[in-house]
């Protein structure tokens, strides 16, 4: 997820629950701290420390101060870029206005300066992260409590990416495609049968492959399981890039989708890879062909426009659900290249 951009600031009265805070918090996976000069903890090789000092927050045990600028006004947000510019990084506090200054100002900094947000608490951590769909490249969030650090956590599980791209494909062909590699993905969340992952052998459309949660006449539900296709393939995650299904390993976030309800982040408890006969199923988007491995198995279904249907009962003509994409990826980045995916 984006752990590596939230920073927690521990904000309890005392020294000791400060040190609480900030222990649970690295044990949660926040490689960011910003403390006051007397909390005396070092930076380790996981985990980098600011201090805080007056208008300042400034890099344990050393390096290039980051310069700390009230915005409540065009004029303020002005020498927030001038400052940005000059000293290659600002760390921006918020008066009123919050979301369109910091895409302003994130669109200012492009590249050439670093964009730090201090917000009040968890509930502004998804308009920090997203403006401009990139977000400040940190975010500062106090933390008083254990409670709050969970509060964090929470707000970053439950920031979905946005899709845009639903559509519906008409099933062109489908075909045996021999034996294969295909991968179980079961979760550590109960998953609803409208729910499953989005997988497809290419980045530009993912199929809505739904979860087991209705069984079959011969199997009970497994409803935090998702039997989602052939080793190679794609799957969404959560935080809107993709991995290869052979690639997931457990506590990997990945992105639960319902094609008429909103997403959410799960995690990955277990992967079982196993030799089953899998099946080739082809549509055409946007004049391309797109395709699904998946196991010929009824267990196995798609979601199409009136449900969800076993691959076993799918026929050519049958119209699935699925979400468009762009094409161009590196490390599973979205990127802006020419490339054709067959």
């Amino acid at each position: 997820m984006t752990r590596e951009r939230v920073a927690i600031q521990p904000t309890a009265d005392s020294l000791p629950e400060r040190t609480r805070i900030a222990e649970y918090a690295v044990r949660r996976g926040f490689g960011m701290l910003v403390l006051p000069p007397k909390d005396l903890r070092q930076p380790t090789s996981t985990v980098r420390i600011y201090d805080r000092i007056g208008r300042q927050l400034r890099p344990r045990p050393d390096g290039p101060p980051i310069p700390i600028v009230r915005v409540d006004s065009p004029a303020a947000l002005a020498r927030a870029r001038e400052v940005g510019a000059r000293e290659g990084a600002v760390a921006v506090e918020w008066v009123r206005d919050r979301v369109i200054p910091l895409e302003n100002l994130r669109a200012d900094a492009g590249t050439s300066f670093r964009v730090w947000a201090l917000i009040d608490g968890p509930s502004e951590l998804p308009a920090a992260l997203g403006a401009l769909e990139h977000g400040a490249h940190a975010v500062v969030v106090p933390a008083d409590s254990l409670d709050a650090v969970d509060s964090v956590e929470a707000a970053l599980e439950a920031r979905p990416p946005a899709l845009a791209g639903w559509t519906l494909a008409r099933l062109r062909s489908l075909r045996p495609a021999g034996m294969g590699d295909r991968v179980l993905v079961d979760t550590t969340s109960i998953l609803r049968p409208s729910e499953g992952l989005l997988v497809g052998s290419t980045a530009a459309f993912l199929f809505h492959v739904a979860s087991e949660a209705e069984g079959s006449a011969y199997t009970r539900p497994r409803s935090f399981r998702v039997n989602a296709g052939a080793a190679h393939s794609y799957v969404l995650l959560a935080n809107g890039t993709t991995r290869y299904l052979s690639e997931l390993v457990p506590g990997d976030a990945v992105f639960v989708s319902d094609p008429r309800a909103d997403g959410r982040s799960v995690r990955v408890g277990r992967i079982k890879i196993e030799r089953r006969p899998l099946t080739l199923l082809e549509v055409t988007v946007e004049g391309r062909s797109r395709t699904l491995f998946v196991q010929e198995a009824e267990t196995v279904r798609l979601s199409g426009p009136r449900g969800r249907t076993p691959v076993t009962g799918l026929r050519p003509g049958d119209r699935l659900v699925g979400c468009r994409f762009p094409p161009g990826r590196h490390l599973g980045q979205a990127i802006e290249e020419s490339i054709e995916e067959r």
